[in-house]
């Protein structure tokens, strides 16, 4: 028996509707799970002339407006902070150093490829990436330091460590680790992070780094002294 041409039609709607329905229900079991971290408290105190970390370090840059200052020499998130006071700054996934053209800081960024981050002992004395105001403030060695899902719409940070020259020269050496708050929603910047207070581009060797120091309060305990930590 002859089909008709205009019988076809329907059966080829109802096929494209089948293969949707199978991509979006694959798609939706294909979703990874997020990695969520709690925002760390602000504390901001002078660490001094010494080496200082690993320190993981969660910053609420949530707001689509407001950027968050953090300084290094004082290991946290400090507001409204002098034109010097700070060395890295966050919204949502935007982060920029205080250095470059209308900067009042040194402050850059450099990416090292394929390096592990507890084997990094000195950093490079090289040409940090410096901030560039265009139609929004970006520093193009850390611009893309996410991958992004086009099935899962998520970002998920690139294994990459960078080389930190803060606003006063000195140096940090940093990971990006996760961009999730609880209940999936974007803008906790969380990040690791060895700095040398005491000027130099050395930042240890495997072993002898400074303390071990996670200021990121545990979401599991509910005690009033984990959430000032």
């Amino acid at each position: 028996m002859r089909i008709r041409p205009e019988n076809r039609v329907p059966a080829a709607l109802v096929g494209i509707i089948v293969v949707l329905a199978v991509a979006l229900v694959t798609m939706s079991f294909g979703r990874p799970g997020i990695e969520a971290h709690v925002p760390t408290p602000p504390n901001p105190s002078e660490v001094g002339e010494t080496l200082v970390g690993p320190i993981v370090y969660t910053v609420d840059a949530t707001s689509t407006d407001a950027w968050q200052f953090f300084d290094f020499s004082r290991g946290s998130v400090v507001g409204d902070p002098g034109a010097r006071d700070w060395d890295l700054a966050f919204r949502r996934f935007h982060i920029i150093a205080n250095g470059g053209p209308g900067f009042s800081g040194d402050g850059g960024v450099i990416p090292l490829e394929g390096a592990d981050f507890d084997a990094v002992s000195e950093l490079p004395d090289a040409a940090y990436v410096e901030t560039r105001v265009r139609r929004d403030s970006v520093n193009a060695a850390i611009e893309r330091w996410y991958a992004y899902g086009w099935t899962s719409h998520l970002l998920t940070p690139h294994p990459t460590v960078y080389g930190v020259r803060t606003a006063d020269g000195r140096y940090a050496k940093v990971q990006l680790l996760a961009y999730y708050c609880p209940g999936a929603q974007p803008g906790c910047l969380t990040f690791r992070y060895v700095y040398q207070g005491a000027g130099g581009r050395a930042l240890g060797t495997p072993g002898e780094t400074g303390t071990v120091v996670n200021r990121e309060p545990d979401p599991r305990d509910p005690s009033p002294s984990a959430a000032e930590r």
